[in-house]
């Protein structure tokens, strides 16, 4: 929350902290209290708009907007564009969250420096088995508990 704070007031000052201001390293800070500010969910919209405005002007990255583009259609209900989001599916596999127009989806990952969505897939998978992540009990509760989360964060009616 305090880095969120402390990004909000960054954005009202100088708008995007991109790499003109920060440089990489800042830059990248900058993206990444803002793709991790899940409870901010005005915060999100506004810091990926503002990056869908510095990517012309090379103050921001398409790959860093893919991501937090997709985090905040799963938090709002939407399919994801770019298939960069996870969670647990009904059969306790780590998947992709749902994705608009499958049939484009590696076309458009590739657009912004992504591998093809079954290689993610396959990488996902690993990392959640090598690291002994163990699938939720009860899918439906977590769904039900995520669903309120959502709803209570501001990121749903």
């Amino acid at each position: 929350d305090e880095n969120a704070a402390q990004l909000t007031r960054a954005f009202d000052e100088i708008g995007w902290p991109g790499r003109h201001i920060l440089g990489d390293d800042g830059a990248r800070a900058a993206f990444l209290i803002l793709q991790h500010a899940i409870g901010h969910p005005a915060l999100q919209r506004r810091g990926l708009a503002m990056m869908l405005d510095a990517i012309p002007l090379g103050q921001a990255n398409a790959l860093d907007a893919a991501y937090l583009s997709d985090r905040i259609a799963m938090f709002e209900g939407r399919e994801q564009t770019f298939g960069t989001q996870f969670d647990w599916d009904e059969s306790g596999q780590m998947s992709p969250a749902r994705v608009r127009d499958p049939s484009g989806l590696d076309e458009r990952r590739a657009s912004v420096g992504l591998p093809p969505m079954a290689e993610a897939i396959a990488e996902m998978r690993a990392r959640v088995a090598a690291e002994g992540e163990q699938k939720p009990g009860d899918h439906a509760q977590r769904r039900a508990e995520y669903e309120a989360w959502a709803r209570k964060a501001g990121w749903r009616d």
